[in-house]
Order: C-alpha cells, then sequence, then structure tokens
C-alpha cells in the first residue's frame, strides 16, 4: 500500500506537500555519493588489504561511473516503461547487493568489478529520483526539492569522510561499506511512502541508441582512464597495442566521441519518424542546456579531481590515517553542503549566468590560492580557506546548473533530465579521477627523473636496482624501505626521499593550476546560461528556442 502525502498550505499562499518522499529520494541520492566518497577515504586500507597501488582504488571509482554513465539512458527509459516507484526499489536492492559484495570482496578486481555492479544499478536509480521529485512536487518546492538533491549528496560526501574515516581508522573500511546493505534496507522500508509512479508498458526502447550511447561512453572513459599507463601521445611500453606508434588511449578518445555524435544524429533521425528517442531531445534542444551540460562536466571533474587528490596526498604520501584525511577534508565537504541548500535563496535576484560566473570565479581563485600556499601538511589554515572558497563555487554551481536543466524541460521528460544529469556527472567524476591521477604521476616521473639526471649523490649503479619504469606516490616511510633494500648509504636515502618530496608537492601545485585554469575556461559555457529571474521573459531568444517554451519557463520559480 502507498501512504498518499498530505498538501499543506504555505505562509505565501502555495500548496505544499510532504517532505517525506524527498528523504527516501536523498537517501538514495546519499547512498550513491556515500559509496563513491568512501572509496577514496579507505584508501589506505584497500591498498593494504589488496596489495595493490593506490591508482587501483581509482579505477574502481571510474568502473563505478562508467557503468553509470554508460547505462543511465537505458535507466531512465526504464522507469518510463515500468515505472519510477518499482524500478527505484528494484535498483536499491541490487546496489545492496553489490555494496555487500564490495564489502567482503578477497581481491582488488573483485572490489572493482562490484564497484562497477553498483554503476549499473545507480544508472536506473539516478533518473528515478528526478523523475520522483517530478512526481511529488511543482513550482518553487520542486526547485527547493532539486536544491535538496543536490545538498543531499554533499551531506553524503561529508559522512562518508567522518564515518568511514573513523570506522576505517579504528576498525576496518570493510565495515563502512557493510553499513551501506543496512541503509539500502532502511530505503526500501521508506520507499513504500512514494506515490505509484504511471508506467508505460506499450513504451518502445531504442535498443540501437542504447548501444551508440554505451559504445561510446565506454570509449570515452575507458581512454581517458588509460591515458597515464598507455600514453597520451606516443604509445608507451605499457600499452596492449599502437597505431602507428600512437597509443590506444586518444584513439578510444576520439573514436568514442564520434559514436556519440552518431547516437544524437540517430536519436533526431528517429524522432523525425515520430518513434521516441532514447534521449528526449528536448532536454538539450538550445544552447542554454548545452552550456548547463557543459559547464556542470567542468565543475564536477574539478570536484572529483580534488577529491581524488587531497586523499592520495594525505594517506598515501603523509602516511596519515582515514580518520585525519576526513578532517582535513571537512571544511571543504561542509562548505559545499550548505551552499547547495542556500543558493536557491539567491534564484529570485540573480540571472543563472550572474551566478555561474561567480561560482566559477571563486573555483579559480580558491584553486590558484591553493596552488601558492600548498604545502605537504594539509593542516595549515591556509589551505583550509582555499578548500572553504573552492566549496563555495562548487555547491552552488552543482545545484544551479541542475536546476537549470530541469526548470527547463516538460515534466514528461524528467527521467531524461535525470539520465543526462548521470551521464554527464559520472563522466566527469570518472574522466576526472583518471586525468588528476595521469597529470600527477605524469609530473612525477618528470620531476623525478630531471632531479635524478642533476643528482651527483645518486650513481648510476644504486639507480639500476631501483625500477624506475614504473614511478608512483609512495610514503617518505615506504622509499626507505624500498631503499634499505639496495646498496644506498645514508647520505644517497636522504637525497632520495628530499628529491621525491620536491617531486610531489609540484606535482600537486601543477595540479591546482590545471584546476584553476579549467575554471577560466568554463567561463565560456557559463556566459551561454540564462540571463533572466523567474518572472522575466528574454528579450533575444535564442532562433533554436521556442518563445512559447520560453515564457512558460520564465513562470517557473527556479
Amino acid at each position: 500500500m502507498t501512504t498518499p502525502t498530505a498538501p499543506s498550505a504555505h505562509p505565501g499562499g502555495e500548496q505544499r506537500d510532504s517532505w517525506v518522499p524527498m528523504i527516501v529520494i536523498g537517501m538514495a541520492q546519499a547512498l550513491m555519493s556515500f559509496n563513491v566518497a568512501a572509496i577514496p577515504v579507505s584508501m589506505a586500507g584497500m591498498v593494504k588489504s589488496f596489495d595493490t597501488p593506490p591508482t587501483t582504488v581509482g579505477t574502481a571509482i571510474v568502473m563505478y561511473s562508467l557503468g553509470v554513465s554508460g547505462f543511465v539512458m537505458l535507466g531512465a527509459k526504464l522507469g518510463q516503461r515500468y515505472g519510477a516507484k518499482r524500478v527505484f526499489q528494484i535498483v536499491v536492492a541490487i546496489f545492496g547487493a553489490a555494496v555487500a559484495v564490495v564489502a567482503l570482496s578477497p581481491t582488488a578486481m573483485i572490489m572493482v568489478a562490484a564497484q562497477a555492479a553498483c554503476g549499473l544499478a545507480a544508472a536506473a536509480l539516478v533518473p528515478s529520483l528526478v523523475a520522483l521529485i517530478a512526481n511529488h512536487y511543482h513550482g518553487k518546492q520542486q526547485a527547493e526539492a532539486v536544491g535538496w538533491l543536490g545538498s543531499a549528496r554533499a551531506i553524503a560526501g561529508v559522512l562518508a569522510f567522518l564515518i568511514v574515516g573513523s570506522v576505517a581508522t579504528f576498525i576496518s573500511w570493510r565495515l563502512a561499506f557493510g553499513l551501506l546493505v543496512l541503509h539500502c534496507v532502511a530505503i526500501l522500508a521508506l520507499s513504500m511512502k512514494l506515490k505509484a509512479s504511471e508506467a508505460r508498458l506499450d513504451l518502445k526502447i531504442d535498443v540501437v541508441g542504447v548501444v551508440l550511447a554505451a559504445v561510446g561512453i565506454i570509449l570515452v572513459t575507458f581512454g581517458f582512464n588509460n591515458v597515464r599507463v598507455w600514453g597520451l601521445g606516443l604509445a608507451s611500453p605499457q600499452a596492449p597495442f599502437d597505431v602507428a606508434g600512437i597509443s590506444p588511449a586518444p584513439i578510444m578518445i576520439f573514436a568514442g566521441a564520434l559514436v556519440v555524435v552518431g547516437f544524437f544524429k540517430w536519436s533526431r533521425r528517429r524522432a523525425a519518424n515520430g518513434l521516441p528517442p532514447l534521449l528526449a531531445l528536448e532536454v538539450v534542444n538550445s544552447h542554454r542546456e548545452w552550456a548547463a551540460v557543459i559547464a556542470l562536466f567542468l565543475i564536477v571533474s574539478m570536484e572529483a579531481a580534488i577529491n581524488f587528490t587531497v586523499p592520495l596526498y594525505i594517506q598515501i604520501v603523509q602516511g596519515r590515517s582515514a580518520f585525519q584525511t576526513s578532517i582535513a577534508m571537512m571544511p571543504f565537504l561542509i562548505t559545499v553542503f550548505f551552499t547547495a541548500i542556500l543558493i536557491v535563496k539567491l534564484y529570485a535576484r540573480f540571472t543563472p549566468r550572474r551566478i555561474a560566473r561567480a561560482g566559477f570565479s571563486l573555483v579559480f581563485v580558491g584553486t590558484l590560492w591553493l596552488a601558492f600556499v600548498v604545502t605537504n601538511d594539509w593542516s595549515t589554515f591556509p589551505v583550509m580557506i582555499g578548500l572553504v572558497v573552492v566549496g563555495l563555487g562548487q555547491g552552488a554551481l552543482v545545484t544551479l546548473l541542475f536546476n537549470v536543466l530541469v526548470t527547463a524541460a516538460p515534466k514528461e521528460a524528467a527521467g531524461d533530465v535525470g539520465s543526462l544529469r548521470g551521464v554527464t556527472q559520472n563522466l566527469a567524476a570518472a574522466v576526472g579521477t583518471a586525468m588528476a591521477g595521469a597529470l600527477l604521476v605524469g609530473v612525477l616521473t618528470a620531476v623525478v627523473l630531471g632531479n635524478i639526471s642533476r643528482s651527483y649523490v645518486l650513481t648510476p649503479e644504486l639507480l639500476a636496482q631501483i625500477n624506475l619504469d614504473s614511478v608512483n606516490f609512495v610514503s617518505n616511510d615506504r622509499l626507505h624501505a624500498v631503499l634499505s633494500a639496495t646498496d644506498a648509504t645514508p647520505e644517497q636515502v636522504d637525497e632520495a626521499v628530499a628529491l621525491n618530496a620536491d617531486a610531489r608537492l609540484r606535482a600537486l601545485k601543477l595540479g591546482f593550476f590545471t584546476m584553476a585554469a579549467l575554471s577560466l575556461l568554463a567561463m565560456i559555457p557559463a556566459g551561454w546560461l540564462p540571463n533572466y529571474r523567474p518572472g522575466e521573459i528574454p528579450h533575444d531568444p535564442h532562433p533554436d528556442e521556442d518563445p512559447a517554451h520560453l515564457r512558460e519557463l520564465a513562470k517557473v520559480e527556479a
């Protein structure tokens, strides 16, 4: 039996519905976000348990994101065909089973495969959340619900770093993932409070579109994930093959992009023939929607890079615990959480374009500040200030850009908006994590080799005893342990540790400089966002936009 939600009167006269369904929806969003955030916090424990390099943990994040982004459009159509509530309940159960495997996994490969299964379940869960919001709320309350959805994602990150940090430090990282199984059980129990969603069993699913979308996104994601190992240009010795000496990574990225272009051409052809495409074209029918998608991709990729980079340095480089990692990340995560909620209050005063530009400006200032002040001690006050500034821009942008997409589409396309959001955010998370790892390891390798070539202390005889073909991030203690198995003298050990510490810090600084540059680049799509407040009608609609649709959009309190 479904318990209906009773509407209540708002002081302003607007009829408002119960927030109980939003609690269930928010818990589901928190489930996915908690899982992703828990992986980097558990990095040290996983590295020790599986005896694997930290980049393997990054691969788990990429595989999860690949599962979501590759099949989220199919997930949206399954929700429309069988009803968002029914699909929601089924995939939450599947997600719970997958995280149970993560908690019990004996090897790194099983853990990575289980995260891929979590991603496939989330592919249907992500669009169902937006469809359920559209089914329960409207008007200003819908905009608030979208804001709460964004804040649920942020608070899950805060809780993940607190809970997983504590549990992983004092008990085991496996228990932290076991808690997610109980979380899934609670969501299933509370999901009875959701309204029944209309099923459209006559809906035909575009199988060709599913294949094109999945192949294109998987090729792009897999290509980016292997840039570090296979090479960005010329193929490295670790590449499985090469084409005239060119690495397969950029070839996969280019081929995937072509397949995605083919997907959109196929979708337009299918729509012209009166058949439903896999992705409703209404959600990307103007430059404004595309601007929101591009801007969302950039800000989420930067968030993923920060969430991978900071734990990497704290746990692997500094050798600190998962709990200490959670404390260091807390200013950033709490700021994102509160900003995601409070930014909705500014929608009636400022246009999306102005808010987006201000948000990217904050991210630029914060990352540039970090590039100058960051040291190997993450507890320093200047570093925390930089993370707070980045968090202000991050929280504002994710909620704003999602709201632009939701309010620009008709209610019946809510699931498609959810799938577009899922593709964008998870592809961005995969690309951001993969490219952060590739950039940091690449710079680290180049600086280490450069320092060694200029050193008079590290002799060729000593270097012959060390494998320099796979330079990666290690703590000073680990480096001491490696050198103790060689003929290195105390002077040579001190020299190697100093050179490694210098290389790590320079790699980190360049990583933040790169994020600052991306923030400036994002000003371009931010300038294409709507430049009107709720109640206004834009004076210069784009030729591919329907004025009637814009008038309807202007009535929505975003």
